[in-house]
């Protein structure tokens, strides 16, 4: 059995591994700079004459977030471009991965790890809107998990994003009473509409209740959707990152952007 179990896990880590040598050809590998030097990520860029609204997108505290290829197809084919940049010491970005500072704990805490990883979501952000393929003024910003988190961090400081759509921010960290006034805090400074949005069977759904109604509040929106899949990790990452997730909740986030880039 333990041998059994071993080989599955060298399979898996080199299933990851070929994973990432391997994007799809319409995933552009691109760099740029951050405080934690050069980062990388890729860039989705749909058929047509641009500039193009974007959306960009946090992934969240997995070691290897690969290329979102079902996220970036679904935004490509309503003519956004998709932006995925790896954050340091996670994907291509080298660096020290992020989990491996908050394991090592004093005085790093959960907070100080959101805090240093938007450094890097601020330097994405500036660097897209540099892009000729984009159009600077109509920018958005999502992600889910620490994406998530990520992303409502963001809202707070505006940096000309239009929107902020954010999945199960902190649903599985949710209690750390810390992280959580700090998101309460970024959601109520959101320099534009939040949407908050999770599936039923996430492994928590009050960042959508607590977050979600100081979001309302602002003129943003929250939903909490039904069960999807089997378990708590299913209605977490994949609701919002693959094509069935998205065939349940992309109709009313294409909505949701429609309005705030009005």
């Amino acid at each position: 059995m333990k041998a059994h179990l071993a080989l599955a896990l060298v399979l898996i880590a080199a299933s990851s591994a070929s994973a990432q040598d391997a994007p799809p050809p319409s995933a552009r590998l691109v760099s740029f700079p951050s405080s934690g030097g050069t980062l990388y990520g890729f860039l989705y860029v749909p058929e047509g004459k641009g500039p193009f609204p974007a959306v960009m997108w946090n992934h969240g505290s997995e070691k290897f977030p690969g290329w979102q290829p079902q996220l970036a197809s679904f935004y490509n084919s309503h003519g956004f471009v998709f932006f995925l940049p790896h954050r340091r010491g996670q994907g291509r970005s080298p660096g020290v991965y992020i989990m491996d500072k908050i394991q090592r704990r004093v005085p790093f805490t959960a907070v100080d790890a959101q805090q240093d990883a938007n450094e890097d979501v601020v330097a994405a952000m500036n660097w897209l809107k540099t892009q000729p393929e984009v159009d600077a003024n109509r920018i958005v910003v999502s992600g889910c998990s620490f994406g998530g988190i990520q992303t409502l961090l963001t809202a707070e400081k505006g940096l000309g994003a239009r929107a902020f759509i954010a999945f199960a921010p902190a649903a599985e960290s949710w209690s750390n009473d810390a992280l959580d006034e700090r998101l309460v805090d970024a959601v109520k400074r959101a320099k534009g509409p939040v949407f908050i949005l999770q599936a039923k069977n996430d492994y928590s759904t009050e960042p959508a209740k607590v977050l979600g109604k100081i979001a309302q509040e602002h003129g943003g929106h929250a939903k909490i959707y039904p069960a999807f899949g089997k378990t708590p990790q299913e209605g977490h990452a994949a609701f919002a990152t693959t094509s069935a997730g998205i065939a349940v909740w992309g109709q009313d986030v294409l909505q949701f952007i429609e309005a705030a880039l009005q």
